[in-house]
């Protein structure tokens, strides 16, 4: 695909290392790009680095330059099909910079995706990075952690309160680095009772003039719960002082980890007429 210098969505992106002296091992990107027919697209990845010695930051690193370079050298014709090579493309390389490095052993890393063409989302994930969309003064979590924490969630071996304060919160069930390619998770949950493959269909969901995406590492969402997440978002005026608002809550509630926030959003109004849509999206990529 062809790199552009302007997308057509509006974004915001803050990341802080806390307040705890962590050095920051989380790790974005955001790049606009126009695909072969001619529709824009904009591709955000954001990665949360695991392993001690700086090798977290390391592999978060590996994490985002791969996946980045493996949306901007496909054709753009299968989006989940592209992050899913990515993706396995950067685990392959965390693991064999791991297994060449002793202070880099067992390093590994999250990702989450998101891929917008024209204003159809498709999204794709590893570990407990996550990504919401706010539409209609609501908030919907559209991934599912893979943690231990979450399997024991659904198996009602622990109750949602539990699961705030439980010692294996962060213990991650898939990650990128490890021996095994990770199962890229493309599930995409739109409504509460969706099962899997209803989730896995919503690839491709229209997003609706002013949704919100939010992508973000677990930094804020061990501080911050959905709710506060959505009133801080949709009471500020700009996306900006939304982005700063969450890292300054996660930051006043003791910071304990690195915090990251994406956020993407549809304009208000789009043209209403196809002819006028691509004289718009040509207008924002300044063709």
């Amino acid at each position: 695909m062809k790199r552009v210098q302007r997308s057509h969505l509006k974004v915001e992106a803050q990341t802080h290392p806390g307040m705890v002296g962590k050095t920051n091992e989380d790790r974005y990107a955001v790049t606009a790009y126009a695909s072969e027919a001619g529709e824009p697209v904009l591709f955000a990845v954001l990665s949360d680095g695991i392993g001690g010695h700086r090798a977290g930051e390391v592999a978060a690193e590996l994490t985002v330059n791969y996946i980045v370079e493996g949306v901007t050298q496909s054709s753009g014709k299968d989006p989940l099909e592209t992050m899913q090579s990515a993706i396995h493309t950067a685990s392959q390389a965390i693991a064999s910079r791991s297994a060449g490095n002793a202070s880099q052993e067992g390093m590994g890393a999250t990702c989450a995706c998101v891929w917008v063409e024209g204003s159809r989302l498709y999204a794709a994930h590893v570990g407990d990075t996550r990504i919401y969309l706010v539409r209609g003064g609501k908030i919907q979590r559209l991934t599912i952690d893979h943690t231990w924490v979450q399997e024991a969630l659904e198996r009602g071996i622990i109750n949602a309160e539990q699961a705030r304060s439980h010692p294996n919160v962060h213990v991650l069930r898939r990650h990128l680095g490890s021996v095994e390619l990770p199962d890229v998770d493309f599930r995409l949950v739109l409504a509460s009772g969706e099962d899997d493959q209803q989730a896995r269909n919503n690839q491709g969901s229209v997003l609706l003039p002013s949704d919100i995406l939010l992508l973000c590492t677990d930094g804020l969402t061990d501080l911050i719960w959905d709710d506060e997440i959505l009133r801080l978002i949709t009471t500020r005026n700009s996306l900006k002082s939304a982005a700063e608002d969450l890292v300054a809550r996660a930051n006043e509630r003791g910071g304990h980890d690195n915090i990251t926030v994406i956020l993407i959003g549809v304009p208000k109004q789009r043209p209403s007429d196809g002819q006028h849509r691509k004289g718009f999206f040509r207008s924002l990529l300044g063709q």
